[in-house]
């Protein structure tokens, strides 16, 4: 009948509802985990400005290395006399837990070489916990880019400010508990995913193993080793979707 909205164009306007309702909540997350890291950007560029680097240089490493604490430890060695050669390997160690990352957000994002190439830069911890929350591949992508762009633009503009105007941030963060505002996000993000058995005990083991590494390991080796913590699902029997929910709701 005339007038009255088919049942096929119900069902597709509850989806695009529905789709715009799960982009709108994952921009809120890349908003806030994007905020979370915006004092951290001006301790870097301050950091930068300490180890006598060029304001060129800073910007070169927030916008090639994109990587918050490879382009700490960067600096750090390069502050205290290291060479190029030392300072790129403290780098790297600390980012190959980026090849994890890139196993979890690969099946989303698709396309010619060059455009997963581009993507890839935007692999940090940040843009994976939020391109990680949905199930499905086309919101995953958006959640990913989400937060890898906005931490990109803000981590950039951030890293200009501390190296120009914040040479004391890193006490004025601390002053102000800002520098728990970064893990404090991902707490938030990662909290609903420990209702299933399987996620909960890779955490627990990882962050054991990571907390029993810190006095014996150099830095970044016990979050690396960490990863480990994986293996334990082995032992969990897996969640049923039913009684996910129900963790969920305290049921």
């Amino acid at each position: 009948m005339n007038g009255i909205p088919s049942p096929m164009h119900s069902v597709r306007a509850m989806a695009e509802l529905d789709d715009r309702e799960v982009r709108r909540g994952l921009r809120r997350k890349a908003a806030s985990i994007t905020a979370a890291v915006a004092p951290f950007g001006v301790v870097f560029g301050a950091a930068a400005a300490d180890a006598s680097l060029s304001l060129v240089e800073a910007i070169g490493f927030s916008v090639f290395v994109f990587g918050g604490s490879s382009q700490f430890a960067a600096v750090e060695v390069l502050g205290d006399g290291g060479g190029v050669a030392a300072a790129a390997l403290a780098g790297l160690l600390l980012n190959v837990r980026s090849l994890a990352f890139g196993v979890i957000m690969a099946p989303a994002l698709v396309g010619a070489i060059w455009k997963r190439a581009a993507l890839s830069q935007l692999m940090i911890d940040e843009a994976t916990a939020v391109g990680t929350e949905p199930t499905d591949l086309a919101h995953r992508r958006y959640g990913y880019l989400a937060g890898g762009l906005g931490v990109f633009a803000v981590w950039n503009i951030t890293t200009i400010i501390g190296f120009v105007v914040a040479s004391e941030a890193d006490d004025l963060i601390t002053d102000l508990g800002l520098d728990v505002a970064g893990p404090a996000a991902f707490l938030a993000l990662l909290w609903p995913r420990l209702a299933q058995a399987q996620q909960l005990v890779t955490a627990v083991v990882g962050g054991a193993i990571a907390v029993a590494l810190v006095p014996l390991a150099p830095a970044g080796v016990p979050i690396l080793a960490s990863m480990f913590g994986v293996l334990a699902i082995r032992f969990v029997p897996r969640s049923s979707p039913e009684d996910t929910i129900g963790a969920v709701h305290g049921e």
